[in-house]
């Protein structure tokens, strides 16, 4: 793969870097206890993944390596972590008449939470790939 587009991966990873974190700190400290604030963490989980990846086609791609190319960016967990956020955002975006259900939004607050630090270190891993591919 050419520097130049190596470099350009890296410098959107790294940009999108600090606005992901920025809405994950905000879900961490959201307590769902009433509908106006579960219908806020709702928003921020759909952004949570608008922020970070964008189609389910580009997921499978991320969790496949392209021999000679680069290695996969995605372990088959975040795959998992990142596809489920993707199906919630589409029925957050879709569904106009969804009833939100607190339940459901706080099961994905715990897991996302328990589990993003995988997501984390796939990410950091790849960056570091793209680092040392830079030299």
């Amino acid at each position: 793969m050419k520097k130049e587009r190596l470099s350009f991966l890296l410098g959107y990873i790294l940009s999108q870097e600090e606005e992901v974190k920025k809405i994950y700190r905000e879900i961490q400290n959201i307590n769902p206890e009433m509908k106006e604030k579960t219908i806020y963490l709702a928003y921020n989980l759909h952004n949570l993944y608008n922020a970070s990846f964008f189609h389910k086609e580009i997921l499978k791609r991320m969790s496949i390596e392209i021999p000679g190319i680069r290695p996969k960016v995605l372990s088959k967990e975040s795959f998992i972590i990142l596809n489920e956020l993707r199906g919630f955002r589409y029925i957050f975006r879709h569904a106009y008449n969804y009833e939100i259900i607190p339940e459901k939004v706080n099961m994905l607050k715990e897991k996302i939470t328990k589990n993003w630090s995988i997501v984390e270190e796939d990410l950091n891993n790849f960056k570091n790939w793209l680092k040392e591919n830079l030299r």
